[in-house]
């Protein structure tokens, strides 16, 4: 089986069709290496109540709430209570997705900062893992997050050095690894990808965003969540089938609420 750690079904872009993009995942419904689960994580409050939807719709989809840093400037202090409560209420799998984005104009990185600090704090006393957004941001959150000690979690769409890379892991963090890693100019990432411990390594799509080379720029779906993996085993020259067990033993064990979403029978365990 295969599990997609990063995956925004509740977006708009599925609005039209979000059921045969599930299914097409093979959630539940037999295939070769079929997608099991979806993390689906928030990105501000207001669409908390989407992925509660979607997650309460579709099985083998797992919520994650936060406030992403691109969002801080819709966000209120008081957020911070309502994300609270809903991770206890929604059995969320992670605080998600939230971090620092040093790459949009124009910005503020001291409100990123706060928020992120916040929900670092929220993670440490629900003792959840994160999912971490860290665009052209890895070296300031690797500093947050050797002042708060969280119990782990994922990079999202990592993209750092190697030395970054060996960071995260040392702090309990897998990396996310996705759609950029399709394509042939993207060598740091390709390399990474095929040395790295194979156990530090999970997958993603995080569609509808971030689509993968043969997508031409066209929206992404979790159904690309195979050939990303096929990719993954061809740069490491394994066979897919221990690159899907592998990856997805990696996501359960970094996000243990996690097990109680993956579907066998299309039905939630």
């Amino acid at each position: 089986m295969l599990i997609d750690t990063h995956c925004h079904l509740d977006a708009a872009e599925f609005d039209a069709d979000r059921a045969a993009v599930h299914a097409a995942a093979n959630l539940g419904a037999g295939g070769t290496v079929p997608v099991r689960a979806m993390v689906i994580p928030a990105v501000e409050r207001a669409n908390f109540g989407a992925v509660a939807s979607v997650c309460r719709e579709f099985p083998g989809c797992a919520p994650a709430y936060g406030i992403h840093p691109l969002y801080v400037g819709r966000a209120r202090p008081e957020d911070l209570d309502a994300l609270r409560l809903t991770l206890l209420r929604e059995a969320a799998v992670a605080v998600g997705e939230i971090g620092l984005d040093r790459h949009v104009e124009p910005r503020d990185d001291d409100l990123q900062a706060f928020y992120f600090a916040e929900q670092l704090r929220i993670a440490r006393q629900l003792d959840l893992p994160v999912l971490l957004h860290v665009r052209r941001a890895i070296d300031p959150i690797l500093a947050q997050l050797r002042r708060q000690r969280v119990r782990g979690g994922i990079a999202h769409a990592f993209n750092g050095s190697r030395e970054q890379a060996e960071e995260f892991i040392k702090l309990g963090f897998k990396l996310g690894f996705g759609g950029a890693m399709t394509f042939a100019g993207s060598k740091r990432i390709r390399e990474l990808a095929a040395t790295l411990p194979l156990d530090a390594i999970v997958l993603e799509t995080d569609a509808p965003d971030i689509p993968p080379a043969w997508k031409n720029g066209g929206r992404n779906t979790p159904a690309d969540l195979l050939p990303i993996a096929a990719t993954l085993a061809e740069l490491r020259g394994l066979p897919l089938a221990d690159v899907a067990a592998a990856t997805s033993a990696n996501a359960q064990a970094v996000l243990p609420l996690l097990r109680t979403f993956i579907t066998s029978t299309g039905e939630k365990q």
